[in-house]
């Protein structure tokens, strides 16, 4: 306590004796002990009053001692079991852990990584995937604002995340404790193979794959793709101490429809310490995407002409030319093109109503539009026998299909007859109409969908002067065929809204995230999140099934299936409340990207020391690592004096306290008819 607080009890003593006095004893003829007792009972209620008024604190005095940090990540992926590392790494731990005069000097925190980061003090060597960059993005965020020594016991081979010898904070020293052998041996590796998860199918689609190899001779390398029993492609390779990387780019075939199954290998006469980095499988998904586009007219314009090059750019697409009264030639036809139909185009429509044929309407001078008025009811046409030029304004707000403004306002315009053209609640308009420069809120482009067939209408001839337009703004017809190729995209896709949409890959990789995400819409097509989802996966192989629940996200639900073995799967997802399901397949091919690796990366653990103004260890100089921390005078403890303030008294029980002892004071004098 401080002296005014002594200085002011001490008053307080003084002033409740003497009210104690004047009100019992200054007057008073009979000084009984029923007296001495009130004036006690008084004496004891004032001073605790007034001690209440004064709160007297209490402050004490304690020294804190507060220790730098020394973070210790010990990395638990598969690789340092691979490395046949396992338990030396943890005898390095356990060693700088155990040391007393670390103990002392440091607060040691222990953590693991592999793909993840976390506290631990227990390894087990499983991880499927390396993540240093998560190292140095926790201890930042843990170890704010301190400067602190990390020791980092790893390989340095990092399979996933940023490159992490940048990414710590190069005001903390890391020291790596690098784990491994360090002898190098003769290895020839698959560092990594590009290719994309689908191609289409009679296409040749490219493979780009990066070789790598370590020795100190010159050797020949067989390098070779195949599938099943048979060998796709072929490459001889060389390799010297001076040149250790190759890169190749093939061409392979996609004869076969679906999930094709590749393997690539690398080999020599020469023995090899780690043969398992020497073959990579990929897979891809090979689409029928073929399509034939039928453009029907009963007359010859320069229209079908531009139509059917734009068209054809796309390779996966075929342009044949009908005349109305040729229907034995639509049996296989994707999309029909329908130009300036007329009565003579009564029979295509009719056959058209059962075959559901996705159509694309474009108009002209020459055009019947009462008939065209019967076949279709998304537009309604009424038409006068007058010519009009028509220019088009683009609708940013178009949403069917991703599409850009190729300068549309700027092209020649389209010939119609004049008229008015009202619209349905389904169409949508990609371009509306202008006549000059007066909008006619009509559109020129539209499309409309009716029970899953999809219509595109164009309304107007001449389109064939858009495209040489585009040719002359932007040297290409490119923008052009892009534009006219969406259109014919959108119209080829047979894909209706689905209550269930389930989103997966057709493979994975061991070791990758297998997740599957799905959506549930109502009849509005608006997004369930009342849906109960659920999701049966088989083993193709053993017939063993496992049964998870979909977990609901922000618009989806999504469930993963890390832990699953390599092998083919079946899986069926479905939604409980209504017994809507979906059911498809997938395949995880056997690749364990931590048993990629002979030797430890000795050159970027020693870049990121050197970043970091720390130093890189080895396994045997585990003594000369701990010697360095404790020599390091940068990292001292530091003595904290902690004030900590508290009440002298207990507020409540001194109030109860006072009240007890003015009641008792009343009920005496009462007692004593001293009232």
């Amino acid at each position: 306590m401080t002296t005014n607080t002594i200085l002011l009890l001490l008053l307080s003593l003084v002033i409740a004796g003497g009210l104690s006095y004047f009100q019992y004893f200054l007057k008073a003829k009979n000084k009984s002990n029923v007296i001495w007792f009130l004036a006690f009972l008084r004496f004891l209620a004032i001073f605790g009053l007034l001690v209440l008024l004064i709160n007297p604190i209490m402050t004490k005095n304690s020294l804190e001692i507060t220790k730098t940090p020394l973070a210790i990540a010990v990395d638990n992926s598969s690789s340092i079991t691979a490395l046949k590392s396992d338990k030396k790494v943890a005898e390095l731990y356990q060693k700088l852990i155990s040391n007393p005069a670390l103990q002392e000097k440091f607060e040691i925190q222990s953590y693991q990584f592999d793909a993840d980061f976390k506290p631990s003090d227990k390894f087990d060597f499983k991880g499927k995937q390396t993540n240093l960059d998560e190292v140095a993005k926790n201890l930042k965020s843990i170890n704010k604002n301190l400067i602190f020594p990390t020791v980092i016991i790893t390989d340095g081979n990092q399979t996933t995340g940023n490159d992490y010898v940048y990414r710590f904070d190069p005001v903390n020293k890391v020291y790596p404790l690098v784990v491994g052998d360090t002898t190098t041996f003769l290895d020839l590796k698959i560092n990594q193979l590009n290719v994309n998860k689908y191609a289409f199918h009679k296409n040749k689609f490219p493979v780009e794959v990066f070789l790598q190899y370590s020795g100190d001779k010159t050797t020949t390398a067989d390098f070779t793709i195949s599938q099943g029993n048979s060998v796709v492609a072929r490459e001889k390779v060389s390799f010297s101490p001076s040149k250790k990387t190759a890169t190749l780019n093939l061409l392979l075939p996609a004869d076969k429809v679906g999930l094709q199954i590749f393997k690539a290998s690398i080999s020599s006469g020469a023995k090899e310490k780690n043969s398992y980095n020497n073959i990579k499988n990929f897979a891809v998904e090979v689409i029928d995407q073929k399509s034939t586009i039928a453009i029907v007219s009963a007359i010859n314009h320069p229209d079908i002409a531009a139509l059917k090059r734009a068209i054809e750019v796309n390779a996966q697409r075929k342009v044949i030319l009908v005349k109305p009264n040729d229907i034995n030639q639509l049996q296989e036809v994707s999309v029909l093109v329908l130009y300036q139909p007329t009565t003579a185009f009564k029979a295509i429509f009719d056959n058209n109503k059962l075959a559901g044929t996705n159509t694309f309407i474009i108009t002209g001078n020459n055009t019947d539009f009462n008939f065209l008025n019967q076949q279709q009811n998304s537009l309604v046409f009424k038409m006068s026998g007058q010519r009009e030029d028509y220019l088009s304004e683009f609708q940013s707000q178009f949403n069917l299909f991703a599409i850009d403004n190729i300068g549309f306002e700027n092209f020649p315009p389209l010939q119609n007859l004049f008229g008015t053209v009202t619209t349905n609640a389904n169409v949508s308009v990609l371009l509306s109409s202008k006549i000059r420069n007066v909008a006619t809120n009509a559109p020129l482009l539209a499309f409309a969908e009716n029970q899953g067939k999809r219509t595109a209408f164009l309304l107007g001839e001449n389109t064939w002067k858009w495209r040489l337009q585009s040719h002359i703004d932007n040297q290409s017809f490119e923008k052009y065929d892009v534009f006219v190729d969406k259109i014919i995209q959108y119209l080829a896709s047979t894909t209706s809204r689905k209550s269930l949409v389930v989103t997966h890959e057709s493979f994975y990789n061991s070791g990758e995230a297998i997740v599957i995400n799905a959506q549930y819409f109502n009849k509005n097509y608006e997004f369930d999140e009342k849906a109960r989802l659920t999701i049966t996966v088989t083993n193709a192989e053993t017939k063993q099934a496992k049964n998870y629940d979909l977990l609901k996200g922000n618009n989806s639900f999504s469930v993963n299936l890390d832990g699953l073995s390599t092998g083919k799967y079946n899986f069926t997802v479905k939604e409980l409340n209504t017994n809507t399901s979906y059911s498809s397949h997938f395949e995880i091919l056997d690749f364990d990207i931590e048993k990629q690796f002979v030797n430890p990366d000795v050159t970027k653990l020693k870049q990121l020391a050197l970043q970091t103004n720390g130093k890189a260890f080895f396994e045997d100089q585990a003594d000369n690592l701990i010697n360095t921390l404790l020599e390091n005078k940068e990292y001292k403890s530091i003595e904290k004096n902690i004030s900590t303030k508290t009440p002298l008294i207990d507020w409540v029980w001194l109030l109860i306290l006072i009240a007890v002892l003015l009641t008792t004071e009343w009920f005496v004098r009462k007692y004593n008819g001293l009232l």
